[in-house]
């Protein structure tokens, strides 16, 4: 089994997410994209997260019916802050017989040199970038030798969970952003009610 790990705090999940996991399964060849809900990003400490539990029936809501992907709960069970490295290490010796592919965004590619275990991770696992908004992916991933990196060919997303969260503090709609099935809840859980 091929398994894509698409790591975030998804807060909160929305269509971008959706979309770019489609074309993740499909560029990469992949059985499976595992929505790894983080419980704490190393290098965003001090976000303010939804609880993780809301996250995460978010995400399993948002992805009922979606072929391929699953809403994975794996590292809440792992040391706090998680680290990439770790997971995969984790995630490869309970499941010796799949092969875990690393989804990340040019914005952690640009930093992916200050990952904890950044060259064990490229040397162990195959790790597929998607570019964002204002990054410079494309011309840093020229620069790093490694055969274990790909950039996946998709136009521009321009949807952000910061995004959805500022709008709905200014109390905008977020009809479109985020999948219908969610939309009162994310309303709802990110105004504090």
């Amino acid at each position: 089994m091929k398994v894509g790990i698409y790591g975030g705090s998804f807060n909160p999940i929305h269509k971008g997410h959706i979309k770019l996991a489609e074309i993740f399964l499909q560029q990469v060849g992949l059985d499976e994209v595992w929505f790894m809900v983080s419980p704490q990003n190393p290098f965003k400490i001090n976000d303010k997260l939804l609880d993780d539990k809301l996250r995460l029936q978010l995400v399993k809501s948002a992805l009922a019916g979606q072929k391929g992907m699953v809403a994975c709960d794996y590292e809440f069970q792992l040391p706090k802050p998680s680290y990439t490295w770790d997971t995969l290490q984790r995630l490869s010796s309970d499941f010796p017989t799949y092969e875990f592919v690393l989804l990340i965004g040019g914005d952690n590619w640009q930093a992916f040199d200050k990952w904890y275990h950044a060259e064990d991770i490229l040397a162990n696992y195959r790790v597929v970038v998607y570019p964002r908004k204002n990054d410079e992916t494309e011309e840093k991933c020229s620069k790093i030798p490694s055969v274990n990196v790909t950039l996946l060919d998709i136009p521009l997303i321009n949807i952000s969970s910061t995004d959805i969260r500022e709008r709905i503090e200014a109390g905008q709609s977020i009809k479109g952003l985020v999948s219908e099935c969610i939309e009162k809840d994310v309303e709802r859980y990110y105004k504090g009610e």
